[in-house]
């Protein structure tokens, strides 16, 4: 028999109604002969509930540990509810926290990473004709503590099950009926993908596309897991994320994403000196600060630059103090913000055997009047930084100059 691993998220199982049309649609795919393991997150806003509580009464200096413990409690509200739904519809299903379902996990709280996992418990509960109702984004640390595993880490609780299972298949149910070229609530001409690579889906998500969590392609992707992405309130076809090979003809450009995650920092008239780069950048990885886009540009008197780069815009306060902290040491005359930016980005497998697709893209905002900021590149990615009042007009105009817009 076909073993499928599903995962709910936050607005699938918001409230009773749903977790019961959750419960019919476990019913229909064990009934078409499959064998189904559940993953759920918690109730849509319950996560951020659960949150404002430990921060206000710890702003600043709460026990991680305890933080895990609170903000994991969602999930074992709607893994007993979907447990009970399924039951009552004849289902035989059986509820199961990340330690129980043998999570492992290393010590990192708030942002954990799966070490392991035991698959003995879901087996048995699978041999034994019952469906397992696994809660998401949870395991189980070294010291015996619950831990998470950070924003969207149901998505990784759902691969990690499937690669540890063997599944065929993980089907990840969400809002959206699949993967679209662009996000189609700003160009109306978007299409949904029938098949995407693991390696666009994952520039896709790290730019910004909320479709999956980049943790969750990753892991797909090294361990060769089918992921699927559907919607949980239409039976429609859904999209692939698959290898490579799986793709009969990969097109040059498989879609547009964006992200308004994103500010800007420039240091003006730097000393230009041999460890520079190293002393501004060291204190904000320090300070796990990421900084993403790149641009340096030497003054004309050979002695200066200046350094413009990009960090996600809730860094960008952190990420200011950090650089006016190293005024006096590194020598610079000031710090420039600017979160008023976009980055969009121009993704495709194809991109690696096709010349002129930056010429495109260049030419194409060069023509709808609109600046480049900062650019970075990958084999199979272009991202652009531009400011923010053009983001719409960006996307529509290299959605149709790719050839994307449905016809």
């Amino acid at each position: 028999m076909t073993l499928v691993v599903q995962k709910y998220g936050g607005t699938s199982v918001a409230d009773l109604g749903r977790i019961r049309r959750v419960a019919a649609r476990v019913k229909r795919h064990i009934e078409a002969g499959e064998r189904v393991c559940v993953v759920v997150s918690a109730m849509a806003g319950t996560t951020n509930q659960l949150v404002d509580w430990v921060t206000s009464l710890d702003p600043a200096h709460y026990d991680p540990a305890e933080y895990d413990q609170v903000v994991s409690s969602g999930e074992q509200v709607t893994i007993g509810l979907l447990a009970v739904a399924l039951q009552t519809i004849g289902v035989p299903a059986r509820s199961y926290l990340g330690w129980q379902a043998g999570i492992h996990t290393d010590a990192g709280h708030g942002q954990a990473r799966i070490r392991r996992i035991d698959p003995v418990p879901l087996r048995r509960c699978l041999e034994e004709g019952r469906v397992p109702v696994v809660a998401g984004f949870q395991g189980l640390g070294p010291d015996g503590r619950v831990t998470t595993l950070g924003r969207g880490g149901s998505d990784t609780s759902a691969v990690a099950l499937a690669a540890a299972l063997g599944a065929d298949r993980c089907d990840i149910f969400t809002d959206v009926d699949g993967v679209y070229t662009s996000d189609p609530r700003i160009v109306s001409r978007a299409r949904k993908l029938e098949r995407v690579t693991y390696e666009e889906m994952l520039e896709m998500a790290s730019v910004g596309a909320k479709v999956l969590q980049t943790r969750s392609v990753a892991l797909a992707m090294r361990h060769k897991v089918r992921l699927q992405v559907l919607s949980s309130f239409e039976d429609l076809p859904g999209t692939l994320v698959v290898d490579e090979d799986e793709v009969v003809e990969s097109q040059i450009v498989s879609g547009i994403a964006y992200s308004r995650d994103e500010a800007k920092l420039s240091i003006v008239r730097v000393r230009d000196r041999p460890g520079v780069a190293a002393a501004i950048f060291g204190p904000l990885a320090e300070a796990n600060i990421n900084v993403d886009m790149i641009v340096q540009s030497v003054s004309r008197d050979g002695l200066h630059t200046n350094m413009t780069f990009t960090v996600s815009r809730a860094d960008l306060p952190r990420a200011r103090a950090i650089l006016e902290g190293l005024r006096e040491a590194v020598g610079f005359e000031r710090v420039d913000a600017d979160d008023d930016v976009v980055k969009v980005s121009v993704i495709g497998v194809g991109m690696q055997r096709h010349a002129g697709v930056a010429h495109r893209m260049f030419s194409t905002l060069a023509e709808k009047g609109i600046n480049i900021q900062a650019i970075s590149t990958s084999e199979i990615k272009i991202s652009v930084l531009i400011a923010e009042e053009y983001a719409e007009l960006a996307l529509r105009a290299l959605h149709t100059a790719y050839g994307l817009d449905r016809v």
